[in-house]
């Protein structure tokens, strides 16, 4: 509000002064001008008066002469007094009608609004800053989960998008440099229902800026921020609180992996996609000898994982020349001399990963002029060129914002799962191998569904289940029951248990089971809802267990301690 109040004042400091000055001239000759009473007697005006009586002149109401009637140089100065102060106001009103359309103003009260509305929330929600390709994505997947969002971005062209884009829940937004730390507080960074914020900003040095005003801002509120270069991910690597999303990083481990283990990067593919829909095949990745042409972090990173994967490389650096908006080549023929030079006749593989689609999309097809056999890897730039790239008829495709988006959900969504994975990665393949084959007969050739289930005596419907004394002792197998229809199982995987400070990957379903556990479950739809009914009350955990249907209501409960019968 004192944003809005310093502009206003700012704005209107002249036509206030003429307005003040117009008053005081008027009222002032008003008390020095004598006038006459009824009796002859002369008399003065006093400030009040003179006051009262300019103010209904200067609008033109006109109540009359009072307390007694003018003399002839008191209406003259009234005359004066009429013509001044009407022109005041005119260059006053003037003022107002302009100061209505000023920007500057326009932009804080719309500030000032976003925050009262961001500071009243009462739900839990996500603050994206950033609204470009990778936070368009990201919207859209976190408002199908029914997630509520405030969407800072600095392009006004970008926010303006929002209001007209189809969401369930319609997000906050601003139009505002998220580098701002006062920005940052408008848009709840600050707030207790703040969950998280994303820094999806157009380069490094922004996202470095918004992920480091945040922490400062928040210390315990969970950042993501997205990275390009190993020089930006070590600047953030020191704070705790920061995630990291390197999707060049992430699209080149995936390539080392299907070199190396290929089994390793199906299951990981296969828990990281949209729950629901098909599972992912393998990449089937040739190796032999590969051709990576462009430059910067992209290209750096295809070589480091093709040579960890222990396969032989060659780059061919395409320089770009920008024209307008777009790339073209410098020089074709140079290309095409360095592509025969590296020996693109006998390579197995193409990497094409430039600033432009178009030029992309050139140098891959003059590759398979050269060799049609090529695995060709190409880069997607801009989502909107999908059509063009198609023509390329890539066996694989690079797309920044949907490495971006959809690693910024799993690290939202699924925490615990970002742990297994972590686990995953690190094995030898055993644990991919017994993951995979769990998922087939669980979940089939779907993405599952992953929930946690929390172990907490506090729930009426684990109380008794989680007493020291009861035997046998409760265990994530009786998890697994149909609480509506034992013995049948659910269509789940436990995945992760948690115990404290200690995680156990794949436990098995024996496994005991303590108060403050919580157990990753990977499964089909609707089995997590079907699980929760073990929270909300000992009979359907008791018939698990047992067999027997427990009596419900306090007389039945009675009778069965007088008979002293064991259920």
């Amino acid at each position: 509000m004192n944003e809005v109040l310093f502009v206003i004042l700012r704005r209107l400091r002249r036509p206030l002064i003429v307005l003040i000055i117009a008053y005081a001239i008027s009222v002032w000759g008003l008390v020095l001008i004598p006038g006459m009473d009824k009796s002859g007697n002369v008399v003065h005006l006093g400030f009040f008066h003179a006051l009262y009586i300019i103010s209904y002149t200067a609008t033109t109401i006109g109540f009359g002469e009072i307390p007694y009637e003018f003399t002839d140089p008191q209406r003259v100065w009234t005359v004066v007094c009429i013509y001044l102060c009407v022109v005041s106001w005119a260059y006053a009103l003037g003022s107002i009608f302009h100061l209505s359309q000023d920007q500057t103003l326009r932009d804080a009260i719309a500030r000032r609004r976003f925050a009262l509305r961001v500071f009243a929330l009462q739900e839990p929600f996500v603050l994206i800053v950033g609204y470009g390709q990778s936070g368009i994505m990201l919207a859209r997947m976190l408002d199908r989960m029914g997630q509520r969002m405030v969407i800072v971005e600095m392009r006004a062209e970008r926010a303006a998008r929002i209001e007209i884009e189809e969401f369930e829940y319609s997000p906050l937004f601003l139009s505002a440099d998220g580098r701002l730390p006062d920005v940052l507080v408008d848009a709840g960074v600050t707030h207790s229902k703040c969950v998280a914020m994303v820094a999806l900003a157009g380069n490094d040095d922004s996202n470095q800026s918004v992920a480091i005003g945040g922490t400062v801002l928040n210390p315990s509120l969970r950042i993501i921020a997205r990275v390009h270069t190993k020089i930006a991910q070590a600047n953030l690597d020191s704070f705790r609180n920061i995630e990291l999303v390197n999707p060049f990083q992430i699209f080149a481990n995936n390539i080392n992996l299907d070199m190396g283990s290929p089994e390793k990067l199906r299951v990981i593919e296969w828990l990281s996609g949209l729950p629901g829909g098909m599972r992912p095949d393998s990449l089937n990745l040739p190796k032999g000898h590969w051709l990576v042409c462009g430059t910067g972090s992209l290209s750096q990173y295809f070589v480091s994982a093709l040579e960890n994967a222990g396969v032989t490389c060659s780059v061919v650096n395409i320089d770009l020349i920008k024209q307008g908006d777009t790339h073209v080549l410098q020089s074709q023929g140079v290309v095409f001399q360095d592509m025969l030079s590296a020996g693109i006749e006998k390579a197995v593989g193409l990497v094409v990963c430039t600033e432009s689609d178009s030029v992309n999309l050139a140098t891959v097809t003059r590759a398979r002029s050269i060799n049609s056999k090529l695995y060709v890897v190409i880069r997607q730039v801009n989502v909107a060129n999908a059509s063009l790239i198609d023509a390329s008829m890539a066996n694989l495709r690079f797309i920044k914002a949907e490495v971006v988006s959809h690693k910024a959900r799993q690290l939202l969504t699924s925490p615990l799962l970002i742990r297994f994975l972590k686990y995953l990665d690190q094995d030898s393949g055993e644990m991919a191998k017994q993951t995979g084959a769990l998922l087939e007969k669980q979940v089939g050739d779907k993405v599952p569904f992953m929930w946690g289930f929390d172990c907490y005596a506090s729930f009426a419907g684990l109380r008794e289940a989680l007493a020291p004394e009861v035997q046998p002792p409760f265990s994530i197998g009786d998890l697994l029951m149909n609480p509506e229809n034992p013995p049948e199982r659910i269509n789940a995987v436990p995945l992760l248990l948690l115990r404290k400070e200690l995680e156990f990957p794949l436990p098995p379903e024996d496994t005991p089971l303590l108060s403050g556990d919580r157990i990753l479950f990977a499964g089909r739809r609707g089995e997590g809802e079907v699980q929760k009914r073990f929270l909300l009350e000992p009979s359907p955990l008791a018939f698990v267990r047992t067999g027997l249907e427990p009596p419900r209501s306090w007389l039945f409960r009675h009778l069965v301690r007088r008979r002293g019968t064991k259920v």
